[in-house]
């Protein structure tokens, strides 16, 4: 596609199909097993790779995982996961959530996690059931293809930063293709099972997963909708447009 085109529908139609794609993206917590075709993969990564980069260094390195080689890293990932010894030694690459929650991020927390184990029946003590529920994450929750994202050790935040662009636009561009996708920090602390799996180089630092294929639509967690802040909330206008009407 080229990239200074002009637009392919007329404004409205455009301006409703970019904010579909943006709105409609959520986390999907179970796939059905339809087949994702390579060239659509590519596609979506490719789509993605336009997104902004601070002077163009385009810090994001992929790693697909689909058929036998998925399911070889997903049963060694449960096995170190099925091992008290082996997961107590888990560590992740870097601080993802803060280590101290505080309002209103512990509430948002709180709420998305109890809104979805509400869906599947799962109460406040049963913490059994919230391990296998957060077990499914080492298996892409059944999506037929799995992503890794890696970035060079010794890049800065701004490469972070570029890198949470790069992951907004593969979201997007999947959603473009009615497909979905749910990223996931869970897959961090397994970052040396993985790298060593994949025989990712250690110059390389894991940034997160990401599951992606077709949403199972009778799936109840799948009718988890999480709620956003109205943009008063976190908006502040220089100077106030009320009081420059006034």
């Amino acid at each position: 596609m080229n990239r200074t085109t002009s637009w392919p529908l007329d404004l409205k139609s455009l301006r409703e199909a970019v904010d579909w794609a943006i709105v409609t993206r959520r986390s999907v917590r179970a796939f059905l097993p339809t087949p994702v075709p390579v060239h659509d993969i590519e596609s979506i990564l490719e789509t993605a790779s336009h997104c902004a980069s601070g002077m163009n260094m385009q810090p994001w390195r992929v790693h697909v995982v689909t058929g036998a080689a998925k399911d070889r890293l997903c049963a060694r990932l449960a096995a170190v996961e099925g091992d008290p010894g082996l997961a107590a030694e888990l560590t992740e690459p870097y601080d993802y959530y803060p280590r101290k929650w505080v309002t209103p991020y512990l509430e948002r927390r709180r709420k998305v996690g109890w809104d979805l184990y509400g869906l599947l029946g799962i109460g406040k003590g049963d913490k059994s059931r919230m391990h296998l529920q957060h077990g499914r994450n080492y298996r892409f929750f059944d999506a037929p293809v799995g992503l890794f994202f890696t970035i060079e050790r010794h890049l800065a935040q701004g490469s972070f930063l570029d890198y949470g662009m790069f992951l907004q636009s593969v979201m997007v561009a999947a959603r473009a293709r009615n497909l979905h996708t749910c990223p996931q920090a869970a897959f961090l602390k397994f970052h040396r099972e993985i790298a060593s799996c994949l025989q990712i180089p250690d110059a390389q630092m894991l940034v997160c997963g990401m599951s992606l294929g077709h949403a199972d639509e009778t799936a109840i967690e799948n009718t988890l909708v999480t709620q956003r802040e109205p943009v008063a909330a976190f908006t502040t206008f220089h100077p106030n447009p009320k009081e420059t009407l006034a």
